[in-house]
């Protein structure tokens, strides 16, 4: 809230969204900002003719994607994205939550906003809540002055959480990189699971491009993945069955853990609205912990054996 206020976006004013946000920026840009005249479009950011036509049609004061978006992980284009943005005069806001600042600096890459979640990776923890908002200094000034004026500061013991968490961010993203890598590739062969989302696979649709902008040659620690044939119920009973793996709300940290996005992260987006981006009923989110991966391998494997016993 703090960029787009940042940005100047307000009544009259209209953004460019990715369609997959996370829920909650969802409900921020369609009920709240909408109700005090801020228009926004949501379009597919991953299809740049499409983003390109928005743009132009909208005339946006803002365009905000997400690095690699919450629970589809699909990548940005970002210096792609920037230029189509500069270029119609618009401003381009990213939140690098799920990537980090490890595998990309979005303002190194033309974005002017850069936002992360530190509740997430950058505490790691599970302990602390707060956010950061990253831009040039000119618009940092902006930003604090917005702060002072709202109260949205940090207080000084979640900014030491966040400091401490910072110091072990490069080791616990390596970790959290290669165990996902690994179990999503066992995932991918489970006859049990539909489709995994995750940049690493080669048979991601944004591969290259993650190969391309993630500098460390890591991938991250999120997957996503739709067990097949599932409703609600039989996720349900496969979350329950785990043992290792935590349900709960909130990612990055140093367990591994699960969510249900349909009744979680995403339950404030309509029912319709998730289905036509691809958000089914079977879809599960893993944040993928530092333990040992075949732990959490096997954790999954007998929980998918639960919902298939069942």
């Amino acid at each position: 809230h703090l960029a787009l206020l940042a940005a100047g976006v307000g009544p009259g004013e209209r953004v460019v969204a990715a369609q997959d946000v996370y829920g909650a920026t969802y409900a921020l840009l369609a009920n709240l900002l909408r109700g005090q005249g801020v228009e926004t479009r949501f379009v597919d950011a991953a299809d740049l003719d499409v983003v390109r036509a928005a743009v132009r049609e909208a005339r946006p004061r803002l365009v905000l994607v997400e690095t690699v978006s919450n629970p589809l992980l699909k990548v940005a284009d970002l210096p792609a994205l920037a230029e189509i943005a500069h270029g119609a005069g618009a401003l381009l806001a990213v939140d690098s939550t799920f990537a980090t600042p490890c595998l990309v600096q979005p303002l190194a890459l033309g974005a002017d906003y850069c936002i992360h979640s530190a509740t997430k990776y950058l505490g790691g923890h599970g302990d602390v809540l707060g956010g950061v908002v990253v831009a040039a200094a000119e618009r940092c000034a902006r930003m604090r002055e917005l702060l002072k004026l709202t109260g949205g500061n940090l207080g000084p013991m979640e900014a030491w959480l966040v400091l401490r968490g910072l110091k072990t961010l490069p080791l616990r993203m390596r970790q959290h990189s290669a165990n996902a890598m690994e179990v999503a590739q066992w995932l991918a062969t489970r006859p049990e699971v539909a489709r995994v989302n995750y940049p690493g696979l080669p048979n991601h649709p944004q591969h290259a491009l993650a190969t391309r902008l993630f500098r460390t040659g890591l991938y991250g620690g999120m997957v996503s993945f739709e067990l097949a044939g599932a409703g609600r119920e039989e996720v349900f009973r496969f979350m329950e069955a785990l043992r290792l793996c935590l349900p709960a709300t909130t990612l990055g940290d140093v367990y591994s853990l699960v969510l249900y996005p349909a009744m979680s992260s995403h339950r404030a987006v309509p029912a319709e609205e998730r289905a036509r981006i691809g958000i089914g009923d079977g879809l599960v989110r893993l944040s993928v912990g530092i333990e040992e991966a075949g732990d959490i391998i096997d954790d999954i494997r007998q929980a998918l054996g639960a919902v298939r016993d069942a």
